[in-house]
């Protein structure tokens, strides 16, 4: 067979275009923006538009190629070191062998779409088929405390679910989840996936977060943050996911293993130095037992501080005055920064500040995010349960218990009614650190959805066949 040989030089230069040899990186022509960065907003919605579009024409297949992308980009070791270093850097928070935990963790437990599962009905009147379908373009509000970790968890499950996203960063971490998002483009666009699936603006700012919100080609909002953005997408009119905020107690009853709960308890709320939403905020403990554990705790890394005057101090240094939000500049810092700014030199071992306060301290009652541990002393159980339920102030976000009374653990489980309960483990075990189960890191307390994944990103739909299919 003779073949045209000006049609196949084009047949070679087509495929030769749309793949990566020796390491050149493919053709976004269709992007318009710079790798998902656009300049405006309301170029970065269109664009996720016409992308959502194209991607309704993609397999179950093709979405698994895409999710598998996103997490091998990130897994690779240049650039997981890259962005757990800019995000501490940039913000100022946290610290970065943490971040290396939270998103190896984002990329490899994060579920894609073996998440969307088909139900089926079949009988004398036909098949009904009931499957997860994309809502379009969903705007996605990231925070300042977890920005890498919640673009990709994000990312791997609205995709895997069929959507496009639109991410609206926090400014204070607007370097680091910019580069994150050309990163990931640039893995889809190698795997031939249509452009901009996953887009962002060039300069996060409040007024691009609320043009998101109120573009009509955005289907649904999901705010990761305080109960301020939570409120407003709620407010919004469109379908909303609310991660908002939390303050979890942990309780430790006279039957615990009092070693291993001040073990955890240390390690809880020291990891990431408290950013996490789901960390150790402050601790009840039974009176027969309290000596003990701060004992066990100073062992595992804890630093009491016993002078109120110097508790004071700390309040006035890490709490507003409103007395209700803590001061922005400490959050996430670790404990030896924090007592170096009240006069007090400790060593890097020291990974928690301790003290014994009343329910009603500042310490207690406020989220702070850094890793001041206030400890207060009850009765007996039953007391520690009800002052946990007070304290969590209805966020229903995380709770910790140690205690081997299992009538005990069962009834603070039901009462506090937290998305996540962790029983005699430290509160990351909740988001697959240590404990069964898949992450997230939009943990939708208010909202109900609890802890995202694809499904939670997908509206059930029914398809009928009336009076056919059924081989009975």
């Amino acid at each position: 067979m003779n073949f045209d040989e000006q049609v196949v030089a084009n047949i070679v230069k087509q495929v030769l275009d749309r793949v990566d040899l020796g390491g050149s990186e493919p053709s976004c022509a269709a992007a318009g923006g710079d790798w998902g960065v656009f300049a405006s907003m309301n170029d970065a919605v269109e664009a996720a538009a016409a992308a959502q579009r194209q991607y309704l024409n993609c397999s179950m297949h093709d979405r698994a190629k895409y999710v598998q992308a996103i997490r091998n980009v990130v897994l690779e070791e240049e650039n997981l070191d890259y962005i757990s270093r800019l995000a501490v850097e940039e913000t100022g928070m946290g610290a970065y062998e943490y971040k290396l935990v939270k998103n190896r963790l984002a990329a490899t437990k994060s579920p894609g779409i073996e998440d969307l599962t088909t139900d089926a009905m079949s009988g004398d009147d036909g098949l009904t088929l009931v499957e997860y379908s994309p809502f379009g373009v969903i705007g996605a509000i990231t925070p300042t405390t977890n920005p890498t970790e919640t673009v990709i968890c994000n990312s791997i499950g609205m995709l895997a679910a069929g959507n496009s996203v639109v991410f609206s960063p926090h400014p204070r971490a607007k370097m680091v989840s910019l580069h994150l998002i050309q990163l990931i483009n640039r893995a889809l666009a190698r795997e031939g996936a249509p452009a901009n699936l996953v887009v962002t603006v060039a300069e996060p700012s409040i007024e691009n977060t609320n043009a998101m919100m109120n573009h009509p080609k955005v289907r649904m909002l999901v705010a990761t943050g305080g109960p301020g953005i939570v409120k407003t997408v709620l407010s919004s009119g469109k379908k909303a996911i609310g991660a908002g905020a939390g303050n979890p107690p942990v309780v430790v009853d006279e039957t615990a293993n009092i070693e291993k709960a001040a073990q955890d308890i240390v390690d809880g709320c020291s990891f990431d130095h408290n950013l996490p939403c789901i960390a150790e905020k402050e601790v009840i403990a039974v009176d027969s037992i309290a000596d003990y554990l701060m004992f066990n705790m100073k062992k595992s890394g804890a630093y009491e501080v016993k002078d109120p005057a110097l508790i004071d101090k700390l309040v006035k240094l890490v709490v507003k005055e409103d007395g209700k939000h803590p001061v922005t500049a400490y959050v996430g810092k670790s404990a030896k920064y924090i007592l170096e700014q009240v006069g007090v030199s400790v060593g890097s071992e020291v990974k928690v500040i301790m003290m014994e306060t009343t329910e009603d301290h500042p310490f207690v009652q406020v989220e702070l995010m850094m890793p001041i541990l206030p400890v207060v002393r009850v009765p007996d159980v039953d007391a520690a349960i009800d002052m946990a339920i007070r304290v969590e102030h209805g966020n229903r976000h995380t709770a910790m218990m140690h205690s081997r009374n299992v009538d005990k653990l069962t009834k603070m489980a039901k009462l506090i009614q937290t998305t996540i309960f962790v029983k005699n483990g430290p509160s990351y075990a909740g988001i697959g650190v240590g404990g069964e189960g898949c992450t997230t890191f939009t943990i939708a307390g208010p909202t109900g959805e609890g802890l995202t994944t694809a499904k939670s990103f997908a509206r059930r739909r029914r398809c009928v066949l009336v009076g056919g299919l059924d081989v009975r």
